[in-house]
């Protein structure tokens, strides 16, 4: 399944399509219906699809011509056994879309066909090949506002393996007993898709502990023959479809859920991303405001003082004789800035003398220190070269108990003290 990391994938499945289902599957495939459940499909674009090999008859009329012509056998089949399967081959819809679209689809599954007709073992099991170019993709169509459509290949064959009919006992010739009689095709979805021994670099069995192959699931076969033939057609920009996926066993609506699925992902992982971007931004611009709002500040008071420094300076007019004189209101403000800058000027020599007081205090602590250091500088470098002696040295000394100085009983106490 795709994994929303940008990386196109091949993908296959193989649906087992059993007798009672085989004619709603043709319906789908062929377009034959008047309305659908999925409403992706958009009857509009039915005439965009493409077969590549176009029934001639129902499935099931196919299948019986097949069989009156000996192309395939169901000799010793039991009632209920699967007589139809079916592959889907895709790759993500953006593959597509980034290529060209339809007309590079289109080449890319008339190449997917020639692979089908390998892994089925011959065109003439095929009944039917068409690829839907109708179904349209919501999530790239909603991200980039335009209609993407989401191209795949539908393959509608009849499961055949060779099956050797031997001569039996009542043969009456008797060296003919046991050989081979006649080769038919013999329609078998189990022997198809048995799982196959593992093989290592020299082309030898891989053995599990008690001695048996270890077996690789057919699914796992058929996703790899798959790659391996797109690949060598010359599309090399797509990686092999995920390992242990269960696809396999898929139905066509369960996939389409999980298609669904992972469009809802897509469109909340970018929605979370979109959240994180404009948080980060508010963050940024709540950061920025509070910048701005400090230099505001700051060129305020700035203006203020340069304002009153200016409302200052021109206070007073000059006189004839080269003096000023001031009204009472000019005064009176002269003095209120005087006293005011008298206050300020005392407080700037306070914080000085208080900061040199503290440079001296920490000249004293320095000096302190170093002459403390130099005082345990032995110590240390004791501790240095021999820890574990020194460390040694000081528990068996804090271990020994000082010697306790005769105390003078209390009685006797009183009496040198009467004595005195």
């Amino acid at each position: 399944m795709a994994r929303n990391d940008g990386v196109d994938r091949t993908s296959v499945r193989n649906l087992a399509v059993s007798d009672k289902a085989v004619g709603n599957t043709q319906q789908h495939n062929e377009r034959e219906k008047d309305s659908y459940r999925n409403p992706d499909i958009i009857p509009q674009r039915t005439a965009w699809n493409v077969h590549f090999k176009k029934p001639t008859a129902s499935y099931t009329d196919l299948f019986a011509q097949l069989e009156t012509a000996g192309t395939i056998s169901t000799r010793g089949l039991k009632p209920d056994a699967t007589h139809y399967c079916e592959l889907v081959f895709d790759v993500n819809s953006a593959y597509f879309d980034n290529h060209g679209g339809y007309e590079f689809a289109k080449q890319f599954y008339a190449d997917a066909y020639k692979a089908a007709v390998r892994v089925v073992g011959g065109e003439q099991y095929i009944l039917s090949a068409v690829m839907h170019a109708d179904e349209i993709n919501r999530a790239i169509t909603e991200a980039l506002d335009r209609e993407v459509y989401h191209y795949h290949l539908h393959v509608v064959y009849v499961p055949v393996v060779e099956k050797q009919i031997l001569w039996s006992k009542r043969c009456k010739d008797k060296a003919l007993v046991g050989t081979v009689k006649e080769t038919v095709m013999q329609v078998s979805r189990s022997k198809k898709w048995a799982s196959k021994p593992l093989l290592d670099d020299a082309g030898e069995p891989v053995l599990q502990k008690n001695g048996k192959p270890v077996l690789k699931k057919s699914y796992s076969i058929l996703q790899d023959d798959f790659f391996n033939y797109m690949h060598n057609a010359g599309y090399t920009d797509v990686e092999r479809g995920e390992r242990g996926s269960t696809e396999e066993h898929l139905t066509v609506t369960q996939f389409k859920v999980q298609r669904e699925q992972e469009r809802l992902d897509s469109l909340t992982a970018q929605a979370d991303q979109k959240a994180q971007s404009l948080a980060k931004t508010s963050q940024t611009l709540s950061k920025k405001e509070k910048e701005l709002a400090t230099v505001q500040k700051k060129a305020a008071l700035t203006q203020n003082a340069l304002i009153h420094a200016q409302d200052v300076a021109s206070l007073g007019k000059k006189t004839l004789l080269g003096n000023y004189s001031l009204t009472e209101e000019e005064f009176s403000q002269l003095k209120s800035q005087a006293a005011h800058g008298f206050m300020v000027d005392m407080e700037n020599r306070q914080l000085k003398q208080q900061l040199s007081a503290a440079q001296q205090d920490s000249i004293k602590w320095q000096t302190r220190y170093r002459n403390l250091r130099n005082e345990v500088q032995p110590y240390l470098d004791a501790m240095r070269h021999a820890p574990e002696r020194v460390r040694n040295f000081f528990e068996n000394l804090l271990s020994q108990k000082p010697e306790r100085t005769a105390s003078i009983p209390k009685d006797r106490h009183h009496e040198q003290n009467a004595e005195l």
